[in-house]
C-alpha cells in the first residue's frame, strides 16, 4: 500500500520569499510561514502558539511566489513534508521543511478574488 505525505497550511509569510540557485541551475524560492493556533486550558484560559514552517516552492510555482508574496501575506499552502540530513560539529542533524505542491493567496485587494496556484515543479534531489 502507497504511503501518504501531505500538508495543509494557512497562515503569513514571517519574511520576504528569497530566491536561489541550485548547483544544477534549478530555481528555488524559500520562506517561512506562521500558523497561529488557539486553545483553553482545563481552567478555561485562552492561550495562543506560533508554529513556524519553512517551505520551498520549485520552478513556476517558486517564480509565482517570489514576484506576489511578501512579508505578512496570508496563505494556503499544500505539500509534503521533507526531511533533510547535514552533518555539523560531527554530529548528524535534521532538517524538515515543507515542499509546496499548491499554493492560494488569501490577502485579496478590493473586487479579486483568492488566486489559486497549482505547479508540479520538478525538484533537484540532493
Amino acid at each position: 500500500m502507497a504511503g501518504l505525505n501531505r500538508v495543509q497550511l494557512i497562515g503569513n509569510l514571517g519574511k520576504d520569499p528569497e530566491t536561489r540557485f541550485t548547483p544544477k541551475g534549478n530555481k528555488v524560492c524559500t520562506f517561512s510561514v506562521a500558523v497561529n493556533r488557539r486553545w483553553k486550558t482545563g481552567e478555561g484560559e485562552t492561550r495562543e502558539a506560533t508554529d513556524w514552517f519553512n517551505v520551498e516552492a520549485w520552478g513556476r510555482l517558486g517564480e509565482i511566489c517570489q514576484q506576489y508574496l511578501q512579508k505578512g501575506s496570508r496563505i494556503y499552502l499544500e505539500g509534503r513534508l521533507k526531511t533533510d540530513r547535514y552533518e555539523q560539529d560531527g554530529e548528524t542533524r535534521y532538517y524538515t521543511k515543507v515542499i509546496a505542491r499548491q499554493m492560494i493567496m488569501l490577502d485579496r485587494r478590493k473586487g479579486e478574488d483568492a488566486f489559486p496556484v497549482e505547479e508540479e515543479a520538478a525538484e533537484e534531489e540532493a
